[in-house]
């Protein structure tokens, strides 16, 4: 990957859909999703590999383990993570690994480090089923902190299950940013995003942040039109180092996401950092 030659890297984008059909997530949820964002495409790694490399944009790719909570077979992390080897000039895989797996997961996360070359990992507390502050989830966090990659935490209200009686099972309350507030404090090391404005909880998210060093706000979920004005004056100062580019694609483009926050309020020496600088220094990706 040629850093220098990439103009952004959006650090949130969903494997919707394995090479063989399968869909990450049940017709239900999926379908709830898909009607919440008024439908989206569902590309494969190797279309999402030529929609960025036309753009001269990098993306993070991952996919969501919610097994236990939900039944439904994930997409393989091996295939998230080979997919993106075969397209490392602009695919940057992450890994998701449900924590209700224990020490099965554990082994897991450690293996697709070691031979897979995976970059971070995902987690949707909601659709998981469990909160972030878990005891049961620490042993994972704490491989993940020992191996020196970042965890990515859904927060906010989700499109996933919205509209469906009871949403479908999904809580929202495990995706308040603050549950993840005994995280940042218990793996001191780890660094920690908190994807999306977090909806009803964007105070809360950015307390965190600016409390906690190695807390990163990524911003994918929303469209940058609608941000809060707390958001963008702690992205324009105290957050500036930590704030990241994020579209949530296929569910809202990197060109729409962008043409937008070129109309924000943002310093012209801050902008360069969210759309790609903080991104290439969180995640190790170095630059000439």
């Amino acid at each position: 990957m040629n850093v220098d030659e990439l103009v952004a890297i959006d650090v949130h984008t969903h494997a919707e859909v394995s090479a063989d059909g399968h869909a990450s997530l049940s017709d239900g949820l999926a379908g709830a999703s898909a009607k919440y964002f008024k439908g989206h495409s569902r590309p494969t790694i190797p279309e999402m590999a030529a929609y960025y490399r036309e753009r001269r944009m990098a993306a993070v790719v991952f996919t969501v383990d919610a097994e236990h909570a939900t039944g439904h077979p994930r997409i393989s992390n091996e295939e998230v993570a080979e997919s993106c080897a075969a397209h490392a000039d602009v695919l940057i895989p992450f890994a998701s690994v449900d924590p209700w797996k224990g020490r099965a997961g554990v082994r897991e996360a450690r293996r697709l480090v070691a031979e897979y070359g995976v970059r971070g990992f995902k987690f949707h507390p909601s659709v998981q089923g469990m909160a972030p502050d878990d005891r049961a989830a620490y042993p994972l966090y704490e491989a993940i902190e020992e191996m020196g990659v970042p965890a990515l935490f859904h927060t906010g209200q989700t499109g996933i299950g919205a509209g469906l009686p009871g949403g479908g099972g999904i809580r929202l309350k495990y995706s308040n940013p603050m549950l993840v507030d005994d995280v940042a404090v218990d793996f001191p090391e780890l660094r920690i995003i908190l994807a999306h404005p977090s909806f009803p909880w964007q105070d809360e998210a950015l307390a965190v942040a600016t409390h906690k060093p190695y807390v990163y706000i990524d911003l994918s979920g929303w469209s940058p039109k609608y941000f809060p004005p707390q958001l963008i004056r702690y992205a324009n100062t105290l957050l500036k180092d930590r704030v990241l580019f994020g579209s949530d694609y296929p569910m809202i483009t990197p060109d729409r996401w962008l043409a937008e926050f070129d109309a924000l309020d943002i310093k012209p020496e801050v902008r360069p950092k969210i759309v790609k600088g903080n991104a290439v220094r969180l995640l190790g990706l170095g630059a000439s």
